[in-house]
């Protein structure tokens, strides 16, 4: 689905464009919710079980076609060097990051991703991101920050080792199975939670060696 867009500023630094010339508009593609998940199960059927990335792959594909279509160029989060995604994404969107890091939508929580964008070298009409409501000030009791056994998330930032240590181990099998249990317990947007396959499948691509 669309995720918003914008037009660069003039003098901006930006990135280039299908034909190498710097891109005038930018238009954010991802996901809300777990409408994607099963199409991407039927399309990981049919694909070698080495691929090391797949949603990765699966999102190149299905946003390079989108970009052939509409004349742009395809980039992606994964990209190297790495891209202004989340700035990208709240500019876009006017979303502004959890405690969590993950952008709070008003609707969506933090169950929806950005998985792509198109760079076109014409400027085109785009809608201006409206203010929304950032339900993170509302929140008074912060569940987010008090269901990890290990307090991988606090007013400091993320710990990344004692999450991935925890996560690894034998008491990290919840997380495993069922996703991370601090994104869990977040009370908005839960009727677009992820389901526990999908939970699994990114918490086994954060585990991995």
């Amino acid at each position: 689905m669309l995720r918003g867009g914008f037009n660069f500023a003039d003098g901006e630094d930006t990135p280039f464009g299908l034909s190498g010339a710097p891109a005038k508009s930018i238009v954010l593609v991802g996901q809300a919710g777990a409408a994607s998940w099963p199409h991407f199960l039927r399309w990981r059927e049919s694909q070698s079980q080495a691929i090391a990335n797949p949603l990765d792959t699966w999102s190149r594909e299905v946003i390079g076609a989108l970009a052939n279509d509409f004349g742009a160029r395809a980039v992606s989060p994964s990209d190297r060097p790495y891209l202004p995604f989340q700035q990208w994404a709240m500019r876009a969107d006017g979303l502004r990051p959890s405690p969590l890091g993950i952008l709070m939508h008003p609707q969506y929580g933090l169950w929806h991703a950005y998985r792509g964008a198109l760079l076109f070298e014409d400027e085109i009409a785009l809608q201006e991101a409206r203010d929304v409501i950032h339900l993170c000030d509302a929140c008074i009791d912060k569940p987010c920050l008090k269901s990890c056994p290990v307090d991988a998330y606090s007013a400091v930032g993320f710990a990344h080792g004692a999450c991935l240590t925890h996560v690894r181990g034998a008491g990290g099998a919840p997380c495993r199975t069922g996703g991370c249990l601090d994104r869990n317990a977040c009370p908005y947007g839960t009727a677009y939670r992820y389901p526990a396959t999908a939970q699994a499948f990114h918490m086994a691509a954060f585990a991995r060696p």
